[in-house]
């Protein structure tokens, strides 16, 4: 979809007008209606609530308008607008009195739909709103647009999605702006990523794992590494998953699909930065070469790493791309993972977990995820609980045990990172349990466009 398309500069166009009310306001907006339109909102049970709609009668013949219920007229909230793009049928639009603003994105993802494998999908026409502040659109379609491919990769299904789809997307976003890919597959990637390898093993040869990097940008210009777990389906390993557990698996990619659509939108933003995109991409697969618990695997920094469950893979294969993104000089690091489930315990599934060993950088994206209304939780990188995580035979195990579970993934991805280079890691759901106006069950960008606003405000275009 070009979402570019959805919204365009009022220049009077013809258009259908949409009145915008909430409850405070409802009755005062009635009083200054004609009587078909006050019975028209009667029928309709209209009475201004958020997300009400009603559909009024107009002067002319065949023609109408719309009354839309929002929570706050004098606030532009990010969904206000989303479910009347679904609604509605295919038309062009303007607001009445109100400044769509930051509602655009909402009134773009309304109209979002997941159909690649059905026979017969229910097509619709685009709906079109009219804006005053032209300026806006482009950044809305950028941030839809990457929201749409993180939607569109963790729905996929894992049969049609390895990591050489991954891989395939990466080029395809590299060729378009201009990047370099650098793909470490095979004998190259078991020798220098060995827990990349050691989790993707077992895999059918078509889902060999691989380590994928985008380069992009001035070399002088600091240099972010955005990392992201590539995991395209996860059986637990040897620790199999039940199979209530392995069911959605096919979204433990979805940290990778973040990485992706935050890079495309870093250089369609032309953000001064030098940009280093790191995937780790394998599939936790069970086979008479996979892993097993008590193993103990050498890490590309050297640390070793006994395995203590097979089903706590996704933070081997960050291990070793956070690795190479110390070795490249990063001067931040930003990683995403669908890591644990004791996160999604913790705080449900729209809020992912943020660790940081930085303050000023975790203030500064909880600042910036308030701002664009795509929240964060701070979660502590509590050192006590560090010693959860020793071996008796090894450097460090993999798992630590049952209590703190997101606390303890992210303090062994710590033990790859110096305290000298500021790291966010953010622990998402990429998934919607259910859906809401503008966000439909399934994947699902949560954190995406937080960390967005936040480089673009540390790093501005010029």
């Amino acid at each position: 979809m070009q979402y570019d398309t959805l919204i365009q500069p009022d220049n009077g166009q013809a258009a259908t007008l949409i009145h915008v009310t909430d409850k405070s306001r409802f009755e005062a907006w009635l009083a200054l209606q004609p009587d078909a339109v006050r019975t028209a909102v009667k029928a309709q049970k209209f009475e201004g609530g958020a997300k009400d709609i009603a559909i009024l009668p107009a002067d002319k013949p065949g023609e109408w308008s719309v009354a839309a219920g929002v929570t706050d007229v004098s606030a532009s909230g990010l969904w206000h607008l989303a479910k009347l793009a679904d609604s509605l049928p295919e038309g062009t639009y303007r607001l009445a009195d109100y400044d769509a603003s930051e509602a655009m994105l909402g009134w773009m993802l309304g109209q979002y739909r997941y159909h690649e494998y059905l026979s017969e999908p229910k097509l619709t026409g685009p709906r079109v709103l009219l804006v005053k502040e032209p300026a806006r659109i482009a950044m809305a379609a950028l941030q839809a647009a990457a929201t749409a491919l993180v939607r569109d990769l963790v729905n996929r299904p894992a049969g049609d999605l390895g990591p050489n789809a991954l891989e395939a997307e990466a080029k395809r976003i590299a060729k378009a702006h201009k990047a370099e890919v650098t793909v470490t597959a095979g004998e190259p990637l078991e020798a220098g990523y060995p827990l990349i390898h050691a989790v993707g093993k077992a895999a059918a040869r078509e889902h060999a794992p691989r380590l994928i990097e985008l380069e992009w940008g001035d070399p002088r210009h600091p240099r972010v590494a955005i990392v992201g777990k590539g995991i395209t389906f996860d059986t637990g390993g040897l620790d199999i998953k039940p199979s209530t557990g392995m069911r959605l698996m096919k979204k433990d990619m979805g940290g990778a699909a973040h990485a992706l659509a935050l890079a495309e939108l870093i250089m369609a933003a032309h953000l001064p930065v030098r940009l280093h995109m790191l995937v780790a991409a394998a599939e936790n697969s069970i086979s008479g070469n996979a892993m097993r618990p008590g193993d103990i695997i050498k890490s590309r920094k050297g640390i070793t790493v006994e395995i203590d469950n097979t089903d706590a893979e996704g933070r081997l294969v960050l291990a070793d791309a956070l690795t190479k993104a110390i070795e490249d000089k990063a001067e931040l690091i930003i990683d995403f993972a669908t890591l644990t489930g004791a996160a999604r315990v913790a705080l449900g599934p729209d809020l992912p977990a943020m660790f940081s060993n930085d303050d000023s950088v975790a203030i500064g994206l909880l600042a910036a995820s308030k701002a664009a209304t795509d929240p964060l939780w701070h979660m502590p990188l509590w050192a006590p609980y560090m010693e959860m995580l020793d071996s008796d035979i090894a450097d460090t195990s993999n798992s630590g045990g049952g209590f703190a579970g997101a606390v303890t993934a992210a303090l062994f991805l710590q033990k790859f990172v110096p305290d000298n280079v500021p790291w966010v890691h953010l622990d998402t759901f990429a998934w919607r349990p259910s859906s809401k106006p503008g966000r439909p069950k399934g994947g699902e960008a949560l954190g995406l466009r937080a960390v967005f606003r936040y480089l673009a405000e540390t790093y501005p275009a010029r």
